[in-house]
């Protein structure tokens, strides 16, 4: 039986371990690339390089940042209203909530949410964090933005739990998303009209 050389092997391998990548997607990325001329190969790997090794996470807000800067952009801007917080799963649902243009205030990332499952409980994600963001700053109003999942619903729930000892309001957007839907895959206007809507989260 016939096989690939090792590289393009190895590379097919590593396409297939990406999320929404099968066997045959992975093989036509990896022919592709063999084909290709050689600045793209070349552009791509330094662009994987780069991506570990030029970025971090901003030490306030946990966002994707570049390494040599302590805060993330967002954070660093005294033109957001540092008294709305809006917490949200991923670096990829700040990005999703920034394209409305209907948010102003600042972030916590958390990098995941709790799944029992999983093995995801509150020590793996940056609860902790936001929890002394809320007790050391004036923070009016903490947003839950997860995914409105069972899992999401669940962080929602600890983290007002967690709130609770604090003078501070935390709301949850509204159900204009769908159920089981993620945050970075909503149009505009639907989060749009779910900030707008954003409910107390009962005790």
């Amino acid at each position: 039986m016939a096989s690939l050389p090792k590289p393009v092997q190895d590379l097919t391998n590593a396409f297939e371990r990406l999320p929404g990548i099968g066997p045959k997607s992975a093989s036509r990325l990896a022919f592709f690339l063999l084909r290709a001329a050689d600045d793209i190969p070349l552009q791509l790997a330094e662009a994987l390089v780069a991506l570990k090794s030029a970025t971090g996470l901003c030490e306030v807000c946990f966002n994707i940042t570049m390494t040599d800067q302590q805060y993330c952009d967002i954070c660093s801007d005294d033109r957001r209203d540092a008294g709305s917080l809006c917490v949200v799963e991923e670096p990829l649902d700040v990005l999703a909530l920034e394209r409305t243009g209907g948010f102003g205030g600042l972030y916590h990332v958390l990098h995941g949410v709790l799944s029992p499952i999983e093995g995801i409980g509150p020590g793996d994600l940056k609860i902790q964090p936001l929890v002394r963001r809320v007790q050391d700053n004036q923070i009016r109003e903490v947003i839950v933005a997860t995914n409105p999942s069972m899992e999401g619903d669940a962080t929602a729930l600890y983290l007002r739990q967690q709130l609770a000892p604090f003078d501070v309001r935390v709301t949850r957007l509204a159900r204009g998303l769908p159920m089981g839907g993620d945050l970075e895959y909503a149009d505009q206007n639907t989060i749009l009209r779910a900030l707008a809507g954003r409910q107390e989260i009962p005790e």
